[in-house]
């Protein structure tokens, strides 16, 4: 089974590293993490990941999964990229995103008339694609599954998993990374969250999205 990872510059490590530690323990796995070039990837967060294949060496894929940017990023100025992506998504399974890598996936044209979800600060960016916002943790239309914020990404593989490998399976790959959420604080929402530091940091976002079109 043939899982890629699209890296790229600006990344956010955990979009990518989350699914990664449960779809590679899936049954005949096959991993690459492939960018624009080979090479090192520097994410948001300053931590340094690797590519080890560049977009020619890789032709199809069963799953292919997106990660998202801190900058909210369509890669439209990276267009190989994005044509790249169209061409993969033609041959998958599953097409997958995390968090605002559904931007780039509504920037290829694959969203168009679907349903998908992304951040919560930039949901409603899905419609300048055709795609239809949907306020959920995990969205499936199709054959692409699209998860929200960063760390939705770890529900969106464990729900993958489970179509792949059946429930039983999944469920141990979720007892063995001890996937049991118990925060510190119920804020991980807005509909949670202190409206103070809501809009705060809906400004803060905002304004690094602001150029997405």
């Amino acid at each position: 089974m043939e899982i890629v990872f699209l890296f790229y510059d600006g990344m956010t490590a955990l979009d990518a590293v989350g699914p990664h530690e449960i779809l590679c323990r899936l049954p005949n796995a096959s991993v690459k993490r492939v960018a624009l070039k080979s090479g090192l990837i520097n994410t948001d967060s300053s931590l340094i990941l690797k590519a080890e294949y560049s977009l020619s060496n890789v032709q199809r894929a069963d799953i292919l999964v997106v990660p998202g940017s801190g900058s909210a990023t369509t890669l439209r100025e990276y267009p190989d990229v994005l044509n790249w992506l169209r061409k993969i998504h033609t041959t998958t399974t599953w097409t997958t995103s995390v968090c605002t890598g559904s931007l780039i996936l509504g920037a290829t044209g694959v969203l168009a008339g679907l349903k998908a979800t992304s951040h919560w600060a930039t949901l409603d960016r899905l419609h300048i694609w055709g795609a239809k916002p949907i306020n959920a943790r995990v969205v499936e239309d199709g054959k692409i599954i699209t998860a929200a914020g960063v760390s939705a990404g770890i529900d969106m593989a464990l729900a993958l998993a489970s179509k792949v490998a059946g429930q039983k399976f999944a469920e141990t790959l979720q007892l063995g990374i001890e996937y049991d959420p118990a925060p510190p604080f119920d804020v991980g929402s807005p509909d949670k969250a202190d409206p103070l530091i809501l809009e705060s940091l809906r400004k803060r976002m905002v304004s690094l999205f602001e150029s997405i079109n």
